[in-house]
């Protein structure tokens, strides 16, 4: 007597992730809003070349009087210009869109049903929030190097420090890509925080005014000089330090400093994010 085998039901198989990040990239460069914000950053350094060459080449006060002859500097002006505000603003959206925005459109609970896995899940959409941060980032630094060149100039083909030495074109460069790369873990630790938001709402805009108003406070609480005792602890304290890369020697405390405060809230925004995302029910 045989018995017949019953074929056994197909397993779904898990994506690879190679797929799952390039979907979620096309999906994120896809927004409209991205390309928007994307070429507002690449307008940023062109409209402080154009004001530096406006001015003459007449230097003034501050990181932006510097660049007048002395475009190497402009990426690097651009950058910590925009970390102030710009770039936070963009990896913030870019985090409100990949949870909250997914929950507010319905489409979420589809990703946590799909057989992708919630941890996958949730490397698949920081990946998205880290690649506009590096975008944003590269915008600034491509555009404000080329703009430098054509626009603003070079001094005699070398960058002048603030410290009055000159570095060499490649010696610049390197530099450059230090802040970018800075720039990125910064931003990076705004995102995991931004991300840990948003898997806590289904409303973008309560992710946005949460982060970008942690921001404005953390920038008050750094104002006030009892609250010294505050400035370790802060995620902003050091974030002009992207400026050390212009002096000559190249102070890298402030660097190392803050690329370590920054590592520590990127540890609690994905810890949070993934207890979250866990625990939720599809």
């Amino acid at each position: 007597m045989t018995t017949a085998v019953l074929p056994l039901a197909e397993v779904p198989r898990a994506v690879p992730l190679g797929r799952l990040l390039g979907a979620e990239v096309h999906w994120v460069l896809r927004r409209p809003r991205t390309l928007v914000m994307l070429g507002v950053f690449a307008l940023v350094p062109v409209l402080i070349s154009i004001g530096v060459a406006v001015a003459d080449g007449e230097g003034g006060p501050g990181l932006i009087g510097a660049v007048a002859g002395n475009g190497l500097m402009l990426p690097v002006v651009a950058i910590t210009v925009s970390l102030a505000l710009l770039l936070p603003l963009a990896v913030a959206m870019a985090a409100a869109d990949a949870l909250a925005g997914e929950a507010a459109h319905g489409t979420l609970r589809g990703l946590l049903l799909a057989p992708v896995g919630r941890l996958r899940l949730v490397g698949m959409k920081a990946f998205g929030v880290l690649v506009v941060a590096i975008l944003a980032v590269l915008a600034l630094a491509v555009v404000g190097v080329l703009a430098g060149l054509m626009v603003v100039g070079l001094a005699e083909g070398q960058l002048v420090t603030l410290s009055g030495t000159a570095v060499g074109l490649w010696e610049a460069l390197g530099r450059v890509a230090l802040v970018v790369a800075w720039t990125v873990g910064q931003l990076a630790a705004v995102g995991a925080v931004a991300l840990a938001v948003s898997a806590h709402t289904e409303h973008p805009l309560v992710v946005l005014a949460s982060v970008l108003g942690g921001l404005i406070v953390f920038g008050v609480l750094s104002a006030i000089p009892a609250l010294d005792w505050l400035q370790p602890y802060l995620l902003t304290t050091g974030w002009t330090a992207g400026a050390d890369v212009l002096r000559d020697p190249m102070p890298l405390d402030g660097l190392a400093e803050s690329t370590l405060r920054a590592l520590c809230y990127l540890t609690v925004g994905a810890g949070l994010t993934v207890y979250r995302m866990l625990r939720r029910v599809a």
